[in-house]
């Protein structure tokens, strides 16, 4: 009863916007996920009732940001990469209409300006009070491994001034990995921890040693939270690293052009 309250305060609060979120969670799409996939959510009693706050996750699917919302009694709005906005042809455009009907706002992850563009965007959603999802890793996990976290979430909670609220999802992967297009059949498990607390940092948002302190401690408690192995670099570079290995092994196995010249000759017929 308490969620649905929420949700219909919440509603009413954004004008009624956007009514496709609304739409997909309680009839075209949300009940049929929690039909089959029977997500289970423990510790749903951290979520705020009213009020920003930020809710770190650790990032295993695509499907990470569809269960999250679903469970969550108030909308949830992510910084979506800028390529789901700007992806041509019919399916960029599907893709487009979704993201944009669900609420989640396009940022540019370049870096640089790009990087203070998001942040600035994530600061006003907070400050009018809204339920801010993000990836400390900044990308999905190669392998089912944590990677490290980058610090823009702790500078976000420490401008913002609001909580941030550990989420741990699990089995996520093996429900839907990285490339595959049809889901797994099996249950979903959230798991939300407590509000962390960083008042203690408050006014020490330029301190970059105090901003890595406060994502470890975040990227601490989601390994606690979901049993990930911990992985201490960027998971961007992981993926870097092993797309080189994959090149440096195709590479050591294509015969160079002699090579093939040989085999050719040998495998051709004498003349008559």
């Amino acid at each position: 009863m308490w969620g649905r309250t929420v949700v219909l305060r919440d509603y009413v609060e954004t004008g009624g916007e956007p009514v496709f979120y609304w739409m997909c969670k309680y009839i075209l799409i949300g009940p049929w996920l929690r039909l089959v996939f029977r997500p289970q959510v423990i510790g749903h009693e951290h979520l705020p009732a009213e009020g920003g706050a930020i809710l770190a996750s650790n990032h295993l699917s695509f499907s990470d940001s569809v269960f999250l919302p679903l469970m969550c009694p108030r909308r949830v709005t992510f910084l979506a990469k800028s390529d789901y906005f700007t992806t041509p042809g019919i399916k960029g455009f599907l893709t487009k209409m979704f993201m944009s009907g669900i609420g989640q706002v396009p940022v540019d992850r370049s870096g640089g300006r790009a990087s203070e563009a998001a942040l600035r965007t994530a600061l006003r959603l907070l400050a009018e009070g809204k339920l801010l999802g993000i990836y400390p890793e900044g990308t999905r996990s190669p392998d089912g491994r944590l990677y490290r976290g980058k610090t823009g979430v702790a500078r976000m909670v420490l401008e913002a001034g609001v909580p941030v609220i550990p989420c741990a999802m699990v089995n996520t992967h093996l429900i839907q990995p990285p490339g595959r297009v049809r889901p797994k059949i099996m249950r979903a498990k959230i798991v939300i921890g407590a509000p962390l607390d960083f008042s203690r940092y408050a006014g020490m948002e330029g301190d970059r040693f105090v901003l890595r302190s406060m994502t470890d401690e975040i990227m601490y408690e989601l390994m606690s939270m979901s049993g990930q192995e911990y992985v201490d670099i960027y998971a961007s570079k992981a993926k870097s690293l092993a797309a080189a290995r994959g090149r440096s092994a195709a590479a050591s196995v294509a015969p160079d052009s002699a090579d093939s010249a040989d085999s050719a000759l040998a495998g051709a017929s004498p003349a008559a």
